[in-house]
């Protein structure tokens, strides 16, 4: 089966459909909440929050005995939570930075949670297979009550995000201003945190533990190539992650053995390359014929100061001596004299050129301007 043929089948097969539409939905919630995620620097926190999740996946297994999807994503939730929070609490009661904080539960979560899939793993009853899915996801096994879940966990995002979109703005860019106008900057930062942990629990039955941070974090670091607005920021991270889902579930389908979550990781970090080299605002590209314009602008400008500085010393810019002396400069090339001819900033006269005019007034305008070095 081929990509096109697999969209064919999207509309009229249910598996698809549902399994194409729950990487949408978790694309479009993953790049909408990786946006704040990006914008406060806390790329770290998704990693963070998805690995101090497993171990509440293996605990609510433990309790219930059951795979239940519902509870071990309560158990995750649960967990990432209070990974968060321990987080914040070594920030605040100790002298240690963020990433040292991030990396210390990290570390200590993933390695709790491994060690109780192991133990798990060597349960003598059978229904302890399948949970190692959740260390790289398995978009296969999504149904259709799970696709719900998410379009309500997004819808409810959207509405807070929209509710209380002003305080959300103003705390991300000023955290200190916000305090200033008397509102509850813990409570605001807490629903962020919280619904970002929510997004990346939903995650982990598609792309796994180990990827999830990715999925969070590269529709919204290729959407701020593209814009300097945050809300129009938030929609094109949310278009960048659906179709990442989409493509990377297609691509997935159309192939023999390959697993969907790294399939739609690597989507994403393809909309990542590209908006990092064409991006017309911050891309590679544009920068740098940015640059090799402004070098060559830059390049004429001091060529015409020069001329200049020659002209003013005559009674005329048609004054002989002043064109003998034009001519006979060789410190610019043909390429330059065609540029400024365009411009009209010069005029050939058979092998002879004299400056003109609107050259000469260029020229003072510029005259006094310093310039940067090249």
């Amino acid at each position: 089966m081929n990509i096109l043929e697999y969209f064919e089948l999207v509309f009229t097969d249910y598996t698809l459909r549902t399994i194409t539409l729950g990487t949408a939905v978790l694309g479009a919630i993953c790049g909408m909440l990786g946006s704040f995620a990006v914008l406060r620097k806390q790329s770290l926190l998704g990693d963070a929050i998805s690995h101090a999740a497993l171990p509440g996946i293996a605990v609510a297994f433990l309790i219930t005995g059951a795979k239940d999807t519902n509870i071990l994503l309560l158990g995750a939730l649960v967990s990432g939570l209070i990974g968060t929070f321990w987080i914040r609490g070594i920030i605040k009661k100790t002298h240690l930075k963020t990433d040292t904080a991030l990396g210390l539960i990290l570390s200590l979560f993933f390695g709790f949670g491994m060690l109780l899939l192991t133990f798990i793993q060597k349960q003598p009853n059978a229904n302890q297979a399948g949970l190692d899915k959740y260390l790289f996801g398995q978009a296969a096994t999504l149904v259709e009550s799970d696709v719900i879940l998410m379009v309500l966990v997004t819808a409810a995002a959207l509405f807070v995000l929209l509710l209380f979109w002003k305080e959300f703005k103003i705390l991300l860019f000023d955290a200190d201003y916000t305090k200033t106008l008397g509102f509850n900057t813990k409570f605001i930062d807490s629903l962020i945190t919280f619904f970002i942990v929510l997004a990346i629990v939903l995650g982990l039955q598609t792309v796994g533990v180990v990827l999830m941070s990715a999925m969070l974090l590269a529709p919204a670091a290729a959407a701020r190539q593209w814009t300097n607005r945050l809300g129009t920021m938030i929609f094109i991270a949310a278009i960048f992650g659906a179709f990442s889902g989409v493509f990377g579930t297609a691509i997935s389908a159309s192939q023999n053995n390959l697993s969907t979550g790294p399939v739609i990781v690597l989507v994403a970090a393809v909309f990542v390359v590209i908006s990092f080299v064409f991006s017309p605002r911050r891309g590679l590209l544009f920068r740098h014929l940015r640059f090799r314009q402004n070098r060559r602008d830059l390049k004429l400008q001091k060529t015409l100061q020069f001329m200049y500085e020659i002209v003013k010393t005559h009674d005329s810019i048609s004054h002989p001596h002043a064109i003998r002396i034009l001519n006979n400069f060789q410190g610019f090339t043909k390429k330059s004299l065609q540029e400024m001819e365009e411009k009209q900033w010069i005029i050939l006269s058979g092998q002879e050129w004299s400056m003109t005019q609107e050259g000469f007034k260029t020229a003072e305008n510029l005259y006094n301007q310093p310039f940067p070095n090249d």
